[in-house]
């Protein structure tokens, strides 16, 4: 044969292979299409478990990344899951044999006789959603089976996450928080603006509850009974007892006792208890002392040498009310009392460490003197005078009150004359000391804590000597006789003989203490507070 004659029967056979071919492939095509169509009607008619490219089941689990078609091209793993998921007929599927082994072909047999749960209908009006991948939900599916709590837990997150929210506000356009949380509103900030008047009338509340206790602490600082200070303790303290009656007027009270009785005299007290007794002739005096104890305590806070005052008295206890009452209406410092029901409080004096005792009885005073306690029988002016409240000012008469009586018996028994001549022949011999020196001594120690703090001008305690001695004959005894006890005495008054009262009127003391009751009634006259002071130790008040 020629060589044209080969050429064209070659491309005869080529043709006709090609032409094979083509019908080949679209009977393919056409079997597939065909295939397909079968195996959705089928699935319509009998839903067939679907399973993944490994032959486990998959279930009916969308994709929750969104509820709308997927628009995305769709991956190897996709296409592969698809395919194994579909139900081929027997004519796809015998095209494909050669793609799977004969294991797997058996396992998907084995998978596909077995029933599948229904599968929920679609509403109208949805899309069909994106069908899972195969490889991620088979894992998803095997975690789920492992742990749901964390699985749930998970999906919870993830929903969390994936809440669709407004879009932000572009820069340009960024607004205060106040107006930004009505766009991006939540149910904690809904929450938040629910409390916000709760806590505003809360510290309003607070602000109110704080202002309240802060005037509360001011007035209860302001009172008296804020300011208290604790008493002195007695062993370093100057104790003075005060009886009721040097303290108050108890005038009237007394009346009743003498005349009805002490039953009488008791349902008085009772039915009076919340009137204020008046003062008495030692208030004035106690009061004075109480402004020593405050001078001192700014000086020296932790101050232990005070005045203390106890009232000592005989009444019985229901009438303690009365004098607490009083005693607290007049801002009195008396913590320690005594109230012995009718018997005689001499004999606690001691036991009270008492230093000095006043009281409007002169029996009590002799007795007190007799226990060798200085004391003192108080009386009151006949004219109200006005007195120092910013310094104490105590007046002492010489003999029988600061020394003792050894010139006063001199006087007595040889004259004056004597009395010089003996003055000027012991000059330089101390007298002895009087019933009142301890009491002057006291006075001194507080006067030198003033000194020490530079305060001697300003010192709140002042004292006196006022005398009937003459100052050229007998004077000078008397001065050497303070110098060597190491007591100074601010102003020395020798009067040879006249009167005291116009000197007191000029004074003005708290108290004068005398041992003559001619000059008792004479001070008296003038106004001045006077006490009685025994020139004798078991002598009675001369009258």
């Amino acid at each position: 044969m020629s060589q044209t004659s080969l050429k064209q029967k070659k491309k005869n056979d080529t043709g006709s292979k090609n032409s094979k071919d083509s019908i080949d492939t679209e009977k393919r095509k056409d079997s597939e299409k065909s295939g397909v169509r079968l195996s959705t009607q089928e699935s319509q008619e009998s839903p067939l478990p679907k399973t993944d490219s490994r032959g486990y089941v998959v279930r009916n689990q969308w994709s929750r990344t969104s509820r709308s078609p997927s628009t995305r091209a769709p991956s190897v793993d996709e296409t592969r899951s698809k395919s194994a998921s579909l139900k081929l007929p027997a004519s796809s599927t015998t095209s494909r044999t050669s793609s799977t082994s004969p294991s797997q072909q058996e396992s998907q047999k084995e998978l596909s006789a077995q029933p599948s749960p229904p599968t929920p209908p679609m509403p109208l009006d949805s899309s069909p959603p994106t069908p899972p991948e195969s490889y991620s939900q088979s894992r998803r599916s095997s975690k789920m089976q492992e742990n749901p709590e964390a699985w749930a837990h998970g999906i919870a997150r993830d929903s969390m996450q994936l809440r669709e929210y407004p879009p932000r506000t572009p820069p340009t356009e960024w607004k205060s928080y106040a107006q930004r949380r009505t766009t991006y509103s939540t149910q904690l900030d809904r929450d938040c603006l629910s409390e916000l008047p709760r806590q505003q009338q809360l510290e309003e509340e607070e602000e109110e509850d704080e202002a309240y206790w802060a005037s509360v602490r001011t007035l209860y600082e302001k009172t008296p009974s804020c300011s208290r200070p604790r008493p002195p303790k007695p062993k370093h303290a100057i104790t003075i007892a005060v009886s009721s009656r040097a303290l108050f007027n108890m005038v009237d009270g007394r009346k009743i006792f003498e005349e009805e009785g002490l039953e009488k005299y008791m349902e008085y007290q009772l039915t009076n208890e919340n009137v204020i007794l008046t003062p008495g002739p030692a208030f004035r005096f106690v009061k004075a002392l109480q402004h020593v104890n405050a001078r001192l305590r700014e000086l020296y806070p932790n101050e232990q040498d005070l005045f203390d005052i106890v009232l000592m008295t005989n009444n019985h206890a229901q009438v303690g009310v009365r004098l607490i009452n009083s005693v607290n209406h007049y801002g009195l410092l008396i913590d320690r009392f005594c109230l012995t029901g009718g018997k005689s409080p001499i004999g606690y004096l001691k036991a009270y460490l008492t230093n000095l005792y006043l009281s409007a009885d002169s029996e009590k005073v002799q007795e007190a003197i007799q226990e060798g306690i200085a004391s003192a029988t108080m009386f009151d002016g006949a004219k109200d005078m006005a007195y120092c409240d910013t310094q104490l000012r105590v007046a002492f008469d010489g003999d029988a009150v600061l020394f003792s009586d050894e010139s006063e018996h001199i006087t007595k028994e040889h004259g004056l004359d004597k009395f010089f001549q003996h003055e000027a022949l012991f000059e330089n011999k101390p007298l002895a000391q009087g019933p009142l020196k301890g009491f002057l001594e006291d006075l001194g120690r507080l006067q030198k804590k003033f000194y020490a703090k530079d305060e001697r001008l300003l010192c709140p305690i002042r004292t006196y000597l006022v005398t009937a001695r003459s100052a050229a004959s007998s004077g000078a005894r008397v001065l050497k006789t303070l110098r060597r006890w190491g007591l100074e005495i601010d102003e020395a008054l020798f009067l040879a003989g006249a009167p005291k009262g116009p000197i007191l009127v000029k004074i003005r003391p708290h108290i004068f203490f005398d041992d003559h009751m001619f000059h008792i009634e004479g001070a008296q006259k003038f106004g001045t507070i006077t006490a009685h002071v025994p020139y004798g130790i078991n002598q009675k008040m001369n009258n």
